[in-house]
């Protein structure tokens, strides 16, 4: 599993995906793995996606999904629909790959879960990380997360 989300993250799904395309935010430049979180910044372009590390998280952002594809965007890259990311979205059922020392287990479902920009999963508490879903189960050394988006993070 990557640390850094520096690769594609290796994902499974409970039943069936859910994806929906969005514009991607060019204000500034970024690589985009498979299984990174994606913003709208309140504080920024509030009409197109962004890579969650590139902004602070805050009260008013809103999660929008899982990157469902890797995409680069170069800044000032226009911002139509030719430069579009696909993600996944509610009703999914995300696994992630857990790293060698688990953050979560079968105790933990239901619980509130973030992901901040490196990958790492989190029970929620820290505001500075976008809240993706809710834990649904852990198996085979894979977190599993019914994602909630959109969501606005206050």
């Amino acid at each position: 599993m990557p640390t850094n989300l520096s690769a594609n993250w290796p994902l499974r799904f409970l039943g069936e995906g859910k994806t929906e395309k969005f514009i991607l935010d060019s204000a500034a430049a970024a690589h985009i793995y498979k299984g990174s979180p994606m913003m709208i910044d309140d504080n920024g372009d509030t009409d197109h996606v962004i890579l969650s590390q590139l902004i602070t998280v805050a009260t008013s952002d809103v999660m929008v999904g899982i990157a469902a594809e890797e995409k680069v965007v170069v800044a000032g890259d226009a911002e139509d629909e030719l430069h579009m990311i696909e993600l996944y979205v509610w009703p999914t059922i995300i696994g992630f790959k857990s790293n060698s020392s688990p953050v979560f287990t079968m105790a933990d479902v239901g619980k509130t879960v973030s992901m901040d920009g490196t990958g790492i999963l989190t029970a929620s508490g820290a505001s500075t990380k976008p809240r993706i879903g809710k834990l649904f189960k852990v198996e085979d050394g894979y977190d599993y997360v019914a994602l909630e988006t959109p969501w606005v993070q206050a």
